[in-house]
C-alpha cells in the first residue's frame, strides 16, 4: 500500500501506486500523455460548466440573488474600493452602501477583480466559476493516480466533472464556494505528495473562501494529526478554530455586519458554548436531529453514495464533518436540501476521501483473503463511481444541455431583453429578480419586492413568478399600486412592465438608505 505513504506523514518523493501498469510516479513531474489528457479534461469541463452557466443568463434564467449580488461585490474590488452590494444592503435593511464582507466573509473574491478590467459583467464570474470548478481536476488525477493508479485517475476526475454537487452549484448563478473544490483537492494532494508548505498555503486559501471554513480547515487538522503529522494537526485545529471565531466576532463586524446573520440553531442553543453544552447533555437528540426530516436522510445519501460509502472508511472525511453538521444541524430546510451549491464545498473531499477508504478496504480485505488483487479492486472500485456519477446525471442539472428546449428563446425573452434596453445606464433601478443580471454592468441594480420602492425606475414582471414574491396576482397587484403612485409604465410586453417617476420617490424608514 505504498499510496498510503504520504498520509501516514513520510516525506518519499516517489511511490507506487496500486494501479496496473503504472511505474512509480512523481508528484513534481507529469508524464507528457496524461498532461496533455487531464488538460483536455479540463478544459472540456470548463466549457460545459460555462456553456450552462452562459445559457441560463443569456435566457433570464439567472437570478439578481446571487449573481447581481457577487457581480456588484466584485465590481467594488475592482474598482480598488470596497466590496458593496447595494442590492444585498438594501434587501437586509443596511443601505446602499452595506459591505459585502458583513455578510459573508470572502475576501478571496478580490482575486477576480482583474477579470473586470477585461469584462465588467456577470457574464465574467459564470466563466471564472467555470475556471475554478474545472481546475480542482489535475490535483484530484494526481492524488488518485498516486493512490489507486492511472485508471482509476481518469475515472474518479470524470465522476467530478460530472457530479452532482457541482452541477447543482453551476446552475445557480454564482457563488464563493467556486475557490473550494480546488483548494481542498490541492490540500489533500499536496499532503499526501509530503509538501506540507502547499497544504498550508491552501489552507490558507480555503480560510478566505467563508468564514466558517475555519471549521473545515480544522476538520483537515484532526485528520493530519491522526495521519501522524500531529504538530501540523494542533496547528490546523488551532487556526481554524482562531479564526472562524475572528471572522466572525470581529472582522465581520467592523465592516457594519451582523455576525448573528446566520445563527440558525436555536433550537439548540443560543450561542456556541450552549450548543455544545446540548452536543454532551443530550446526544440522542443532537443525532434525530442529524436525519430528521426525511429530506436530510435523502441528502446524505446523495452526498456519500457517488463515493460508494468508502469514504466512511477514512480520516480524511473529518474535513468535510463540520460542513455537514452545520447544514443538518441548522433550523433552515435551504441548507438541508440537493439543490443549490452547498454540497459543492464537500464533493472533492469526499471523493479523496473515497480513495483512500478504498485503500483501507482492500487492506483489510487482502488481509484476511490474500489472493486479492489490489489492482483489481482498486478500478473497480474507481469504475463503481464512474457508472454512479453518470446515473446520476439525469437527476440534476447537466441533464439540460442535452435537451433542445434548453436553448430555445421563447417571446417573452425578447420581450425581456427590451425591458432591459429601455432602461437608460446609470440610474438606480428596482428589477425583478432573473431580470437584475442583465442590468447589472450598467446599473444600480435593488431587487424589485414588495417594499416602499426608492428608485425611479422599475422593471417587474407579472406573469412569472420571482423570488421574494409568492404570486403573480400580488406582482400584478403591486404594479398597479406603483401607477397609482406616480410611476408610468413606459414599457409592457409579455408580463415585463418597465416603469418610471419623474421624480424621485418618497424616502421612508423602511426604504431608506
Amino acid at each position: 500500500m505504498a499510496g498510503l505513504n504520504g498520509f501516514l506523514g513520510t516525506r518519499t518523493r516517489t511511490r507506487a501506486p496500486l494501479g496496473p501498469g503504472v511505474g512509480p510516479v512523481s508528484p513534481r513531474r507529469w508524464p507528457d500523455q496524461h498532461l496533455v489528457s487531464v488538460t483536455a479534461l479540463t478544459v472540456a469541463a470548463t466549457g460545459v460548466y460555462a456553456l450552462l452557466g452562459l445559457v441560463r443568463f443569456d435566457l433570464y434564467r439567472a437570478t439578481s440573488l446571487d449573481l447581481t449580488l457577487f457581480d456588484q461585490a466584485v465590481r467594488g474590488f475592482a474598482a480598488l474600493g470596497a466590496p458593496t452590494s447595494p442590492i444585498r444592503g438594501m434587501d437586509l435593511g443596511q443601505g446602499m452602501e452595506f459591505n459585502q464582507l458583513g455578510e459573508h466573509f470572502s475576501p478571496i473574491l478580490a482575486l477576480l477583480a482583474p477579470l473586470y478590467w477585461i469584462h465588467n459583467g456577470p457574464e465574467t464570474l459564470i466563466v471564472a466559476q467555470a475556471v475554478l470548478f474545472a481546475l480542482a481536476i489535475p490535483p484530484l488525477w494526481l492524488f488518485t493516480r498516486r493512490v489507486l493508479g492511472t485508471a482509476p485517475a481518469y475515472l474518479l476526475v470524470i465522476a467530478y466533472a460530472v457530479s452532482w454537487p457541482i452541477a447543482r452549484a453551476v446552475n445557480f448563478d454564482f457563488h464563493e464556494v467556486a475557490f473550494a473544490p480546488l483548494l481542498t483537492a490541492v490540500m489533500i494532494e499536496r499532503f499526501h505528495a509530503g509538501r506540507h508548505g502547499a497544504t498550508a498555503v491552501a489552507a490558507f486559501g480555503l480560510l478566505l473562501i467563508k468564514e466558517d471554513m475555519g471549521l473545515m480547515v480544522a476538520g483537515f487538522g484532526c485528520f493530519a494529526f491522526l495521519r501522524g503529522r500531529r504538530f501540523d494537526g494542533v496547528m490546523y485545529v488551532v487556526a481554524g478554530l482562531v479564526y472562524t471565531v475572528l471572522a466572525r466576532q470581529v472582522l465581520i463586524p467592523a465592516v457594519g455586519g451582523d455576525p448573528e446573520l446566520y445563527w440558525a440553531y436555536d433550537q439548540l442553543g443560543k450561542t456556541a458554548p450552549e450548543v455544545l453544552t446540548t452536543l454532551v447533555t443530550d446526544p440522542l437528540g443532537v443525532l434525530k436531529t442529524l436525519v430528521s426530516p426525511q429530506v436530510k436522510i435523502d441528502t446524505w445519501m446523495f452526498l456519500l453514495w457517488p463515493a460508494l460509502l468508502t469514504c466512511l472508511f477514512s480520516p480524511l472525511t473529518l474535513m468535510a464533518l463540520p460542513q455537514f453538521l452545520e447544514r443538518m444541524l441548522s433550523d433552515r430546510p435551504v441548507w438541508w436540501v440537493t439543490d443549490f451549491h452547498h454540497s459543492a464545498f464537500t464533493v472533492a473531499v469526499l471523493l479523496c476521501a473515497g480513495v483512500d477508504g478504498t485503500v483501507r478496504l482492500t487492506g483489510w480485505v487482502r488481509r484476511r483473503r490474500p489472493g486479492l488483487d489490489a489492482r483489481t479492486g482498486a478500478l473497480v472500485w474507481a469504475g463503481g463511481v464512474f457508472v454512479v456519477a453518470l446515473t446520476l446525471v439525469p437527476r440534476f442539472p447537466f441533464d439540460q444541455l442535452i435537451r433542445p428546449e434548453f436553448y430555445e428563446t421563447h417571446p417573452d425573452v425578447v420581450a425581456a431583453e427590451q425591458a432591459v434596453r429601455t432602461v437608460p445606464s446609470g440610474v438606480v433601478v428596482e428589477a425583478v429578480n432573473h431580470v437584475g443580471p442583465h442590468l447589472s454592468a450598467r446599473t444600480t441594480v435593488l431587487l424589485w419586492s414588495d417594499r416602499p420602492p426608492v428608485a425611479q425606475w422599475i422593471v417587474a414582471d407579472t406573469s412569472r413568478m420571482a423570488f421574494p414574491w409568492g404570486s403573480t396576482d400580488r406582482m400584478r397587484q403591486r404594479v398597479d399600486e406603483l401607477k397609482a403612485m406616480g410611476y408610468q409604465a413606459v414599457f409592457d410586453r409579455e408580463g415585463y412592465v418597465v416603469l418610471y417617476r419623474t421624480d424621485p420617490p418618497p424616502v421612508t424608514p423602511e426604504g431608506a438608505s
